[in-house]
C-alpha cells in the first residue's frame, strides 16, 4: 500500500529566485529538492512515496509548502496547499492544478499542479500500472535519478571536499551506502552553512538535522538502492580460546547455621575444585585465603561456567563432610561488573536441599575475571566497619534485590524435526535386509543445562521426527545469577553420545526486570540448530559446532520448547522442597499453537562470482542456496519411515539425480513448480595467480526454493525495524565520531540530526508495531516484548528529543555516550530469542563437495509491503564472502577469501511473490526452465539475460598506506596491493622493508563490462576489493588486509570537473580478519567509455598500453598539495638493544625517514661503554601534505653496522602521527605572565597585599593531604584536656604510622570523591529532567564548588567523627604507576619502543612486547650531562601474587637488577605469603647512559629446583632523572631535621627552590619579613620556627622554600607539579601470560647524583615488628545458663556448668574454666583466670600468628587474624560428649561494653551491634561486665542461652613480666575459691551420695538392666550346677 504525489510546477510566482516544496500527509513531511533561480515557474517534476500500513481515509488531508529558499536566512513561506484526499481514496487516482493561500487563508496568484496516486493492498481502488505516471523516469522503488542539466550543473552533487570525512565510512567495516554516496559530499554539510536553519541540501539530500527515517523511501533521498553493504570483517569472532584469570579471596564466614562446626569453605568452577583450610568449632571462621583459577577456553564458555562457594562442616580424608549452604553465580556476571570484580562483598548461602530454610550464613570475598589486557584496579575502600554491614554489601550485581525468591524453572521439549542422521546406513541396510524394515538413524534426546544442573529427556529410538512431550523443571533463586540456559539434542549411542545441536535461551532476553516487567518466559516456539555439515562422518571434524561453539554453518534441526518460571511460596506445606532436577510429561500442543504454517518462496539470482580461492581446483563449481531441509540435496532429510507428514521436510531421496526432484505435493496453482536450489556447474576462469572467477557474463543464474513455515514474520519485522533505526544511529555516531577526530566544524549539529532521526524512528516504530497483534501463534513472550519494546523505544524517543535540546558544542562528547547507550540498547531489543524461519546458506560446491559458505539470516531478505520492516538486503544486490567452515575458518585461513558474489535475495511469502524481481539491476530478460507446462508463464526464472551492456574504464590511483602489519621477521613487510573489480584485478609494485608504502601508482582497468541500465550503475557501482600482501621471495606472498571502496563514476555525458572530479584521496581501514591492519589513502574512478571509445576520456600522463613499461603515478589534481617542512631531530641515546643473531649490537646508527626523505645519526662507537650519540641535533627538509591527516608516519630505524660494510637492521618504530610534534609560533597577544592583572590569591580574611604581586596564602596544608604543627596548637586549646592523651608521642611514629595515615587519608578522598560523583549524578538527571539549558551552567559551576567544599568538609567531618584523628605527617599513596600520573616522564624525550619480527597472529595486537628489540630516545630539549649515581630502592610490599606453589601459596622475595648489577634478597624470603611485606630498601650504583632501566622482579622461592618468576615490573630511570618534575627524591609535605619525617634529601628546600628558579630563569626567591617569599610574581607565606632534636627554635627559610616547592604548579611559564614524597603501586607481569596482571607491588625509587653531597641514611621502612601482649581474662560468675540435664530421682533440670576460651587462630590454646557441678538456676561462680599471650600489628588491628602448616611443613607460616575472644560455655558430662550451649565473640577492637548487672545483659547486645557504642580493649585496656551468651535454635533464630560475667583486662609484655599472674586459681596473684552452693561440694562430703548422684542420675537404667542380667545369669549358673545332681536323685528314686 502506498500514496505517491507526483509534483510537478508551480507556476505564476513572483519574483526570481531558489525555491523549495515541503509535502505533508499524516505527519510525515518531504522536502523537494531546490529549484535555482525561478523566475515565473518552478519545475518540480518530484515523486514522493508514502507506504502506508493503513488503509487511507477519505477525510484525511494532503498538505504542500512553497517556500523562498534561502541558505542563509530561514525560508519564508510563499503560500500552502491543502487538499481532503477523498475523491483519490474512492478513484485511485488524481491530476489537479489549483491555487495557494496565504497565512490568511486568502488565495494567491500562484498555483500547484500535481498528480495523485493511492495503490491499496488489494487494488480495490481502480488498478494502474507503475508506469502510468507521465514523464518520470521509470524505476520500480519509486526511485530514479536525474539526468536533467538544471541538476548537474554547479553543485549539483557537493563538492569532493566539504563533508566527506577524510576517514571513510569504512570505519566499522561499513561501505558507504548508496545513498550516503550520492549526497557525495554535500556541499558544506559540515562547513561554513548554518545548518540549524531548514537549509534544505542540494541535489535533494535532506539536511542532516532533518533527515528522518522514512525519507529513506523518498524519491529524491535515495537515487537507488539496490545494492546493500557488504560486511567488511570476515573472521568469525567467537569460538576462539582466550585466556582467562579468575581470582578469588575468601576472606571470612559469618552466622553459619549450625553447633560447634568445623568449617571448610569449597570454592568450584566449572569442574576444578578447591578447599580452604580448616578452621575449628567456630560460626565465624576468618581464612583470608587467595585462590587462582587459569583457564584457556571462548568467551562465552568462561562466561557460562558457574563460580559456586559451599561451606562444608568437618570434612576430613575420611568423610566428606556436611554441606551447609552454596552460593551460585556465572562467570559472565562477574566479568559484566564494572572493574570486573566484586570486591569485599558477602555471599549469602542457601542449602539446595532445603529451600524452605532461610539463609545459611555468609561468605565475605573478592572475586575477579581478569581476561587479556584487563587490568584491575584495588578500590582503597573505606574500612572493615563499613563491611561489617552485611545486607549493605551482598555479592549481587546492582538491582538485584537482597532476598531472593525460591523459583521453579520449567522447560518443556515437545517436539523436534528434520533431524540429521547420526549412524552410518551399512548397519541399517543389513537390518533391512533381515528384517525388512526400514528405521531413522538417529535416537536423539533433549538435554537442558542450567546454573551448574542438568536434565534430560527420555531417548526416543530412531526418529527423525521424535515427540516428547516432557518437561525439565529446575529449582533455582529468583532471579538467578546465571544469564543462560543451554539446550541440546544429542543422539544416544552405545559408545558416547554426541550433540546434534545446540541452543542457548538467554534469560535477558525472555525477561524484562523493570517496574512493568514479565517474569521469563518462552515459547511454545521453534528453536533453530545450526552446526556441522548434515553429512554422517564417524569422525566430524565440527563437532565443536554442534557443541554451540563457533558459528554453525548448516541447519541442524529445529525443536519446539517453551519455557515458564514460577516463584515459590516457600511457606506452603506441601512444597517439594530440594532443588533436584526433576523430568515430568506434559500434554500435547496443537499444530496451530505456534502459528498458521504458510509456504514462503526464496528467489536468488547470482550477478558474478569472483576471488575464488585457486585451492578449490578446477573442478567445475556450482553454488547451492538452502533454507532449513529445503533446497539440499546432497545431504537434506531422508524420508521418516513411516510414510507420515509430506510437507516437512523436502523428501528428496538421496540417489534422486534430478536437480528439478518434484514431490507429489509440490504442485500448487503455479502448476508444477519445482525447486532448483543451485546452479548449474561450470568450469572457473583464472583471474590471476591466487584466484579464479566464474564466467557469467551476461547470463546469470538463478534459484528459487519453496519451503512451510509457520507465519511469525511479525517478529522478525520488528527486530528489521529496530536494526534499521540502529544501522542508521550507528552510521549517524560514526560520522559524528569522524568530524570529532578530523576536528571539523559543527559536530553538534550532525549529533542533532542524529537525535532527530532517532526520535523519528523511535515514534515510526510504535506506530508500525502494533498490528497483528492477535495473529495465531503469538506467544505470552511475543505480547509482553511487544509492549516493553513499544515502551523502551517510546521512552527511547522523548529522551532523543530531550537530549538534542541540550546538544551544545561543548556537551557534543558527554551526550555522544549518553547516545551510544541507545545503540547497544536498540541492538539487544532488536535480537529477537523466539525464531521463525531458519537462516540461508549458500554453498559452493565443488565435486559435490561442500568448499565453503556464507550464513545470511532470513530477516535480512525477508519481504514486506511496508518498507521500514523489510529486511535490509531484501531484493538488493549484496556482495557476499564465502569462508571456511568451522575451525578451518581460524586465523590466516579465515582471512583468505574463498569467494566473493554478487547475489541477490529475496524471501516472502508465496502469495506476495509478484514483486520478487523488482529490486534487480534493469536490463534483463528471463530464462524459464525448458519444461513447458499450463502455468509457465508465472513460473520463477532459472536465469536472467542482460541485453545492456555498459564499457567502463577504472583507475585506481594507489597512494600510500601506513601502519601495516608487520609480516616479516624484520618487524617490517615488503608490501603490495591488489585491486579486484569484477572479475579484474591488478598489482601494484613492491615495496621492500617498509611498514608505510607510498605507492603513488595509478593502475587502469581498460574495458571493464558491466551489465545493465546506465543511469542505474551511476548511483550503484560494484565494490572495488583491495588486498594487501607482503611478498616473500620464497612461497606465496602473504595476506596482510583487505578493504573495500566505491568508485565515483562519471557517465560519457558528465563533464570531468569539480565538484565531483578529480575524487579526492580518502582513508580506508584494511581489516585483517576482525582487527584492523592499517589504513590505506586512495581513491578511485569508474569512467564510462562512449561512442568515442578511449579518445573522450581524461588523458593520462604518460603509456598506458606497453607491458610493464613506466608506472604511472597518480595525477596531479589528485595528489595531495605539498608544503616544504623542516624535521629537526635530537638524538640522545639506545637503551636495552637485545643480540641479533646471537650477536651484541656493537656499533648502532638510527636513520630517521619520512616521505621519501631522512637523515642518519652518527655512529656509536661502542655500545657497552656510551650508548648515546656524539653528535645530537640533526634536521632535514621535507614535503609533506598541508592536510595534517594527510602526513605519511615517520620511520625510526636501528641499523648495527658490522665489519666489512654489512648492516643489520636491529628494529624499527613508525611514529604514526607528526601532529603532536608540530612546531606553532607562541601567540604573541596571550602573554599568559603579563603583569597588567595579576590576581590576589586571598585564603584566610587577610588585609589584601599590593597589588602587583600575585598572593597565594596557605596554611602548609595543601591538599586536604598535609599537615602542619599550629594546627594542634589550636586544635588542642579548643578540645581541652581530650586531645592531650591522643597526641602521638613522636618516638612511637616511625615511616609505617605516617604510610597507614596516608592510607586512611586516601580512602577519605576516594569515599568523598564518590559522594560528590554520586550527587553529580543526581544532579545530572535532574538537569535533564528539568531540561532547562541556561541554568545548567550555573548549577555546574555551583557543583563543581560544592564537591570541593564537600570533599574538605569530608575530610574535617573524617577527623571529627573518629577519636580525633592524630595528626601525622603524610606521603602521597599512588595507587597506580608514578608514569601513569605525570605522562610517563616524556617532558624532556620521547622513547620509542624498537620492534623487530612478525606481529602476533593473535587478535589483539597489543601485547607486542616480546618483539621489542630495544629503546631509543629521541629529544625535544638539551638536559644537563649526569653521570653516575645511587639509585635507593625502597620496596614495602606486595598485593595479591599469583600462588606459585602446589598449596596455592608462594614464598617471595624481591631481586633488583639495573644493568650488571643485581641484588638478590632471597635469604629473607617470606614464607607462604601472598601478601607479604617485604620492608626493604636497596642501594645500587648506576651509570647513565648505561644503565637505566630498573627491573624489580619478585620471584617464588623453592626448596628443591629452580626459583619461579612471580612477575617483574620495569622502571626507566633516565626519564625519571632528567623530568622536569623532579622525580629523584620526592618532596615531603613538611620539614623536619629529626624524627620519622627526617628530610632525605642532600639539597636543602632551599636549595632546590634556587636552583629551580635560576634553571627556569624566573625572579625570585626573595625571602621578607613576617614568613613570606616571593617567586617570580607569587607571595607564598609560611612559619619561620624549627625545633631540633633537644627542643631548641630555630629561624629557618626551610619553611617557606618547601611551601614554595610544594605548590611549584601555580609558578607561571615554568611550573609543573613537583612530585612529592610518595609510595607507588606497580603491577607485576609475567612474560608467560602477557597482559594479566600477577600481583602489584607498593614501593618507591630516591635517586642522588654521585657529584652532590651524600644523602643521610636510608629510612627505615622494616615492617613493623609486632608488639607482645597478654590478655588476662577473669570469668567471675555465669547466670541464666539453660539446663541441659534431668536430675535422677527428683527429675529436676541442672547443668554442670564451665566456660571455655580462646583467641582466634589459636584454637590449640583454648583453656577451659572447672566446672560447676549440678547448677540448678543456670549460675555458675567460677572465679577463675585465662592468660592468652599474642602477639600485635596496631596498625593493621591484626594478630600475628606464625606456626607450621603441617608437620611436613619446611618453615613456620605467619598468618595475620583480626583479635577476637571467643567465649563458649558448656555442659559437662563424665560418660558422653559434652554439650555446647553457647558462645559470645568479641571483637577486640570494637566490641559493645559489657552490662553492669545480669538483668541489663540481653540478647540485644549481639543483635544491634550496629547501633550500640563499642570499645577497643587496646585503648580502655580493662573492662569489666555481663555478656550475652547465645545459639541457634531449630529455626536458626538466635536466643538467649546464657549470661557471663568476665572481667578482661590487657597488658603489655613488659608489665606482664613485671606483674605475673597464674592460670586459673594458681599463685602468683591468686584468685579466692568461688562460693558454690553445697551440691556442687558433696564430691567431698559424701563421695558415695555424690556417686550416686551422678552414675545413677544418669546410668540408672543401664545399671538396673546389667544387675537384672546378672541374677538372671547367676540363676542360669546355678541350675546348670545343680541339675546333675538333682537327676540322679531324681533317677536313683533317693
Amino acid at each position: 500500500m502506498a500514496l505517491m504525489v507526483h509534483l510537478k510546477t508551480v507556476a505564476h510566482l513572483r519574483g526570481k529566485g531558489d525555491k523549495i516544496a515541503k509535502v505533508t500527509f499524516r505527519g510525515l513531511s518531504f522536502y523537494s529538492r531546490v529549484a535555482e533561480n525561478c523566475e515565473e515557474v518552478a519545475h518540480f517534476n518530484e515523486t514522493f512515496r508514502w507506504p502506508i500500513a493503513s488503509k487511507l481515509d477519505g477525510n484525511e488531508m494532503l498538505e504542500i509548502q512553497v517556500y523562498n529558499y534561502s541558505k542563509v536566512f530561514s525560508n519564508r513561506l510563499i503560500g500552502t496547499f491543502c487538499m481532503v484526499l477523498q475523491k483519490v481514496a474512492e478513484e485511485g487516482h488524481l491530476e489537479l492544478t489549483d491555487t495557494l493561500t496565504d497565512d490568511n487563508n486568502t488565495s494567491i496568484k500562484t498555483n500547484v499542479t500535481i498528480e495523485i496516486r493511492y495503490q491499496p493492498m488489494d487494488g480495490m481502488v481502480g488498478v494502474w500500472s507503475d508506469g502510468d505516471f507521465l514523464d518520470v523516469p521509470d524505476d520500480r522503488d519509486g526511485t530514479f535519478s536525474f539526468e536533467t542539466d538544471s541538476l548537474l550543473s554547479g553543485q549539483s552533487h557537493g563538492s569532493g571536499t566539504a563533508g566527506k570525512g577524510v576517514f571513510s565510512a569504512m570505519k566499522l567495516g561499513k561501505i558507504k551506502s548508496s545513498r550516503d554516496d550520492h549526497k557525495k559530499d554535500e556541499p558544506a554539510v559540515l562547513d561554513m552553512e548554518d545548518l540549524d536553519k531548514k537549509a534544505m541540501r542540494l541535489a535533494g539530500m535532506l539536511e542532516p538535522d532533518t533527515i528522518s527515517l522514512a525519507s529513506v523511501t523518498a524519491v529524491t533521498t535515495d537515487v537507488s538502492n539496490k545494492r546493500s553493504k557488504p560486511d567488511i570483517k570476515m573472521e568469525p569472532s567467537s569460538g576462539r580460546p582466550v585466556d582467562y584469570q579468575i581470582s578469588i579471596t575468601v576472606i571470612e564466614a559469618r552466622q553459619l547455621i549450625g553447633l560447634n562446626m568445623d568449617p571448610v569453605v569449597c570454592v568450584e568452577i566449572g569442574d576444578d575444585k578447591k578447599y580452604t583450610s580448616m578452621k575449628e568449632s567456630t560460626n565465624c571462621p576468618y581464612y583470608n585465603e587467595y585462590f587462582v583459577f587459569d583457564f584457556h577456553v571462548p568467551p562465552h564458555v568462561m562466561f557460562d561456567k558457574i563460580i559456586k562457594l559451599s561451606v562444608i562442616h568437618s570434612k576430613n580424608l575420611l568423610r566428606s563432610g556436611t554441606l551447609v549452604g552454596t552460593f551460585k553465580m556465572d562467570v559472565g556476571t562477574v566479568y559484566f561488573q564494572p572493574e570486573h570484580q566484586f570486591y569485599h562483598k558477602w555471599a549469602i548461602l542457601s542449602d539446595p536441599d532445603d529451600i524452605t530454610a532461610g539463609s545459611k550464613g555468609y561468605i565475605k570475598c573478592d572475586i575477579a575475571v581478569v581476561g587479556k589486557g584487563d587490568n584491575i584496579k584495588t578500590p582503597h575502600k573505606a574500612n572493615e566497619t563499613d563491611e561489617d554491614d552485611i545486607e549493605g554489601n551482598l555479592l549481587l550485581p546492582e538491582g538485584i534485590p537482597a532476598e531472593r525468591q525460591w523459583a521453579r524453572f520449567y522447560v518443556k521439549i515437545f517436539r523436534a524435526e528434520g533431524l540429521p542422521k547420526m549412524n552410518t546406513s551399512i548397519m541399517a541396510n543389513v537390518k533391512k535386509a533381515f528384517i525388512g524394515e526400514n528405521r531413522d538413524l538417529v535416537d536423539p534426546y533433549v538435554q537442558v543445562h542450567f546454573a551448574g544442573q542438568k536434565g534430560k529427556t527420555s531417548v526416543q529410538k530412531s526418529s527423525y521426527e521424535p515427540i516428547w512431550n516432557e518437561q525439565i523443571i529446575f529449582t533455582e533463586l529468583f532471579p538467578p545469577l546465571c544469564k543462560r540456559i543451554k539446550v541440546q539434542i544429542r543422539d544416544s549411542d552405545k559408545v558416547n553420545d554426541v550433540a546434534i545441536g545446540t541452543h542457548f535461551i538467554d534469560l535477558r532476553k525472555i525477561s524484562n526486570d523493570g517496574d512493568k516487567g514479565f517474569l521469563p518466559t518462552m515459547g511454545p516456539a521453534w528453536v533453530n540448530m545450526y552446526g556441522s555439515t548434515r553429512q554422517y562422518t564417524l569422525m566430524d571434524e565440527h563437532q565443536d559446532l554442534n557443541d554451540g561453539l563457533g558459528e554453525g554453518v548448516s541447519f541442524r534441526a529445529r525443536l519446539l520448547l517453551s519455557v515458564a518460571v514460577e516463584i515459590l511460596d516457600t511457606t506452603s506445606p506441601e512444597i517439594f522442597s530440594s532443588t533436584e532436577v526433576h523430568v515430568e510429561s506434559v500434554s500435547n500442543i496443537s499444530e496451530s499453537a505456534t502459528g498458521k504454517i504458510e509456504e514462503f518462496f526464496v528467489f536468488g539470482s547470482f550477478l558474478e562470482a569472483t576471488m575464488i580461492d585457486r585451492k578449490t581446483g578446477d573442478k567445475p563449481i556450482s553454488f547451492e542456496i538452502t533454507i532449513g531441509n529445503y533446497g539440499n540435496q546432497i545431504d537434506g532429510v531422508s524420508k521418516p519411515s513411516s510414510k507420515k507428514k509430506k510437507k516437512d521436510g523436502e523428501n528428496e531421496e538421496e540417489e534422486s539425480e534430478l536437480i528439478q526432484n518434484s514431490s507429489e505435493d509440490e504442485a500448487d496453482e503455479d502448476g508444477d513448480l519445482v525447486s532448483v536450489s543451485s546452479t548449474p556447474p561450470m568450469k572457473p576462469v583464472i583471474t590471476d595467480r591466487n584466484y579464479f572467477h566464474l564466467p557469467y557474463f551476461e547470463k546469470k543464474p538463478c534459484i528459487y526454493i519453496k519451503s512451510w513455515w509457520q507465519d511469525q514474520r511479525r517478529r522478525l519485522y520488528n527486530s528489521n525495524m529496530m536494526d534499521k533505526i540502529a544501522d542508521k544511529l550507528e552510521e549517524g555516531l560514526n560520522d559524528v565520531q569522524e568530524i570529532i577526530k578530523t576536528e571539523k566544524a559543527f559536530p553538534e549539529r550532525r549529533l542533532r540530526g542524529v537525535l532527530e532521526e532517532l526520535s523519528v524512528g523511535c515514534s515510526r516504530f510504535v506506530c508500525l508495531a502494533n498490528k497483528d497483534v492477535n495473529q495465531a501463534g503469538r506467544t505470552k513472550l511475543d505480547r509482553e516484548r511487544l509492549k516493553s519494546c513499544m515502551r523502551e523505544m517510546d521512552s527511547m524517543g522523548q529522551q532523543a528529543k530531550q537530549i538534542r535540546t541540550q546538544v551544545k558544542k561543548n556537551t557534543v562528547r558527554d551526550k555522544l555516550k549518553l547516545v551510544q547507550n541507545f545503540l547497544q540498547k536498540l541492538r539487544f531489543l532488536a535480537d529477537e530469542p523466539q525464531h521463525s524461519i531458519p537462516d540461508v546458506f549458500i554453498w559452493m560446491m565443488n565435486n559435490n563437495k561442500r568448499i565453503a559458505y556464507a550464513r545470511i539470516p532470513s530477516k535480512d531478505i525477508l519481504y514486506s509491503i511496508v518498507d521500514e520492516e523489510t529486511g535490509k538486503d531484501c531484493g538488493k544486490v549484496k556482495a557476499v564472502f564465502l569462508k571456511l567452515p568451522g575451525k578451518k575458518g581460524f586465523g590466516p585461513a579465515g582471512w583468505t577469501v574463498q569467494a566473493k558474489l554478487e547475489l541477490y535475495l529475496w524471501l516472502g511469502l508465496n502469495k506476495q511473490r509478484k514483486d520478487f524481481l523488482c529490486g534487480l539491476p534493469n536490463g534483463f530478460e528471463e530464462i524459464k526452465a525448458t519444461k513447458t507446462g499450463p502455468g509457465l508463464h508465472s513460473m520463477p526464472p532459472v536465469g536472467l539475460v542482460y541485453d545492456m551492456k555498459q564499457v567502463f574504464q577504472l583507475r585506481a590511483h594507489m597512494y600510500q598506506a601506513r601502519s601495516l602489519f608487520a609480516a616479516d621477521s624484520s618487524g617490517l613487510s615488503d608490501p603490495f596491493a591488489r585491486v579486484f573489480f569484477s572479475t579484474h584485478s591488478q598489482v601494484t609494485e613492491v615495496l621492500s622493508e617498509t611498514l608505510c608504502p607510498t605507492w603513488d601508482q595509478l593502475l587502469v582497468f581498460d574495458d571493464v563490462e558491466l551489465f545493465g541500465e546506465a543511469s542505474e550503475l551511476r548511483d550503484d557501482p560494484p565494490i572495488i576489493v583491495v588486498e594487501i600482501y607482503d611478498q616473500d621471495t620464497v612461497g606465496k606472498a602473504e595476506f596482510i588486509g583487505r578493504t573495500f571502496a566505491k568508485p565515483t563514476i562519471k557517465m560519457c555525458d558528465e563533464h570531468y570537473a569539480p565538484p565531483r572530479f578529480p575524487p579526492q584521496l580518502e582513508y580506508f581501514q584494511i581489516y585483517r580478519g576482525n582487527c584492523t591492519a592499517g589504513e590505506l589513502l586512495a581513491a578511485f574512478e569508474l569512467l564510462q567509455i562512449g561512442q568515442g571509445g578511449r579518445a573522450d576520456l581524461p588523458p593520462l600522463e604518460g603509456p598506458t598500453d606497453s607491458e610493464r613499461g613506466p608506472i604511472l603515478p597518480v595525477p596531479l589534481g589528485i595528489r595531495p598539495v605539498l608544503s616544504r617542512y623542516r624535521i629537526e631531530v635530537l638524538f640522545w641515546g639506545l637503551r636495552d638493544l637485545k643480540r641479533i643473531n646471537l650477536a651484541q649490537v656493537d656499533r648502532p646508527r638510527v636513520d630517521i625517514e619520512c616521505a621519501g626523505r631522512g637523515i642518519q645519526s652518527a655512529l656509536i662507537q661502542n655500545y657497552k661503554k656510551n650508548p648515546n650519540f656524539s653528535t645530537l641535533v640533526k634536521w632535514f627538509e621535507v614535503d609533506l601534505p598541508e592536510n595534517e591527516l594527510l602526513h605519511p608516519p615517520l620511520n625510526i630505524r636501528v641499523v648495527d653496522c658490522r665489519a666489512f660494510g654489512r648492516y643489520i637492521l636491529v628494529g624499527s618504530h613508525a611514529v604514526s602521527s607528526l601532529r603532536r610534534f608540530i612546531y606553532s609560533a607562541p601567540d604573541k597577544t596571550s602573554n599568559n605572565w603579563a603583569t597588567a592583572g595579576d590576581i590576589v590569591v586571598n585564603m584566610d580574611g587577610d588585609p589584601p597585599v599590593r597589588k602587583m604581586d600575585t598572593v597565594v596564602k596557605l596554611d602548609a596544608v595543601s591538599f586536604s593531604l598535609k599537615s602542619d604543627k599550629d594546627k594542634k596548637k589550636k586544635k588542642k586549646k579548643k578540645k581541652g584536656g581530650m586531645e592531650e592523651e591522643d597526641e602521638p608521642d613522636e618516638s612511637v611514629l616511625d615511616w609505617w604510622s605516617k604510610y597507614f595515615a596516608s592510607i586512611e587519608t586516601l580512602k577519605e578522598i576516594l569515599r568523598a570523591q564518590e559522594a560528590a560523583q554520586a550527587e553529580a549524578e543526581e544532579r545530572e538527571d535532574i538537569e535533564i529532567a528539568a531540561e532547562t539549558a541556561g541554568s545548567k551552567t550555573k548549577e555546574r559551576g555551583k557543583e563543581k564548588k560544592n564537591s570541593k567544599d564537600k570533599r574538605k568538609g569530608q575530610a574535617a567531618d573524617g577527623s571529627e567523627r573518629r577519636p580525633v584523628k592524630a595528626k601525622v605527617d603524610e606521603l602521597v599513596v599512588y595507587n597506580k604507576e608514578l608514569e601513569s600520573e605525570y605522562g610517563n616522564f616524556e617532558d624532556w624525550l620521547h622513547t620509542f619502543n624498537l620492534y623487530r619480527g612478525k606481529a602476533g597472529e593473535d587478535d589483539e595486537h597489543a601485547l607486542d612486547d616480546d618483539r621489542i628489540v630495544g629503546r631509543f630516545k629521541k629529544q625535544d630539549l638539551i638536559p644537563t650531562w649526569g653521570c653516575s649515581r645511587v639509585a635507593f630502592f625502597m620496596s614495602k610490599s606486595a598485593t595479591d601474587l599469583h600462588p606459585a606453589d602446589i598449596n596455592g601459596k608462594a614464598d617471595p622475595y624481591v631481586v633488583i637488577k639495573l644493568g650488571k648489577s643485581e641484588v638478590k634478597d632471597k635469604e629473607n624470603y617470606i614464607s607462604k605469603q601472598l601478601n607479604p611485606v617485604f620492608g626493604k630498601s636497596f642501594d645500587i650504583e648506576a651509570t647513565f647512559p648505561m644503565e637505566s632501566m630498573l627491573t624489580v622482579s619478585v620471584y617464588d622461592w623453592d626448596l628443591v629446583g629452580t626459583d619461579d618468576l612471580i612477575g617483574e615490573t620495569k622502571i626507566d630511570l633516565e626519564n625519571r632523572f632528567y623530568s622536569k618534575f623532579r622525580v629523584t627524591c620526592g618532596i615531603s609535605s613538611s620539614y623536619s631535621v629529626h624524627g620519622y619525617n627526617s628530610w632525605r634529601d642532600p639539597m636543602k628546600p632551599s636549595q632546590i627552590l634556587a636552583k629551580l628558579c635560576k634553571d627556569g630563569k624566573i625572579d625570585g626567591p626573595h625571602y621578607g619579613p613576617g614568613g613570606k617569599v616571593k617567586v617570580a610574581n607569587r607571595i607564598f607565606t609560611a612559619p619561620t620556627e624549627i625545633e631540633d632534636e633537644n627542643g631548641l627554635k630555630k629561624q629557618t627559610e626551610e619553611h617557606l622554600a618547601l611551601t614554595v616547592l610544594n605548590h611549584w604548579e601555580e609558578i607561571p611559564r615554568v611550573g609543573c607539579k613537583l612530585v612529592p614524597e610518595h609510595v607507588e603501586t606497580r603491577p607485576l607481569l609475567n612474560p608467560d601470560k602477557p597482559g594479566i596482571e600477577q600481583g602489584r607491588i607498593e614501593m618507591w625509587v630516591d635517586m642522588f647524583p654521585m657529584d652532590m653531597p651524600a644523602p643521610g641514611p636510608a629510612i627505615d621502612i622494616s615492617p613493623r615488628k609486632p608488639k607482645s601482649f597478654e590478655l588476662r581474662v577473669i570469668i567471675w560468675n555465669t547466670d541464666d545458663v539453660i539446663l541441659e540435664d534431668d536430675a535422677f530421682m527428683t527429675g529436676e533440670k541442672m547443668s554442670d556448668i564451665y566456660v571455655r576460651g580462646w583467641l582466634k587462630g589459636q584454637q590449640e590454646d583454648k583453656q577451659d574454666t572447672d566446672v560447676h557441678y549440678h547448677s540448678l538456676t543456670g549460675e555458675g561462680n567460677f572465679n577463675w583466670r585465662f592468660v592468652f599471650p599474642f602477639d600485635y600489628l596496631m596498625a593493621e588491628e591484626k594478630i600475628v600468628i606464625s606456626k607450621k602448616e603441617s608437620m611436613f611443613s619446611w618453615d613456620e607460616t605467619e598468618y595475620k587474624i583480626p583479635p577476637r575472644l571467643t567465649l563458649q560455655v558448656w555442659d559437662a558430662d563424665h560418660f558422653s560428649a559434652d554439650d555446647f550451649l553457647g558462645a559470645i565473640e568479641l571483637d577486640l577492637n570494637r566490641f559493645p561494653r559489657g552490662a553492669k548487672t545480669a538483668k541489663q545483659c540481653t540478647l540485644d547486645m549481639i543483635r544491634n551491634e550496629q547501633d550500640l557504642p563499642t570499645i577497643s580493649i587496646f585503648k580502655q585496656k580493662r573492662v569489666k561486665g555481663w555478656w550475652p551468651f547465645v545459639a541457634r535454635n531449630e529455626n536458626d533464630e538466635m536466643e538467649l542461652t546464657g549470661k557471663v560475667e568476665a572481667e578482661l583486662h590487657l597488658v603489655t609484655a613488659e608489665e606482664a613480666e613485671k606483674s605475673p599472674v597464674g592460670l586459673g586459681r594458681n599463685e602468683p596473684d591468686p584468685l579466692e575459691k568461688p562460693n558454690r552452693p553445697d551440691t556442687s561440694l558433696m564430691w567431698f562430703l559424701t563421695p558415695l551420695k555424690s556417686i550416686r548422684y551422678f552414675i545413677w542420675h544418669n546410668y540408672r537404667w543401664l545399671i538396673l538392666k546389667v544387675l537384672g542380667l546378672i541374677l538372671l545369669l547367676l540363676m542360669l549358673g546355678l541350675f546348670l550346677y545343680s541339675i546333675p545332681g538333682y537327676l540322679v536323685k531324681k533317677m536313683l528314686g533317693a
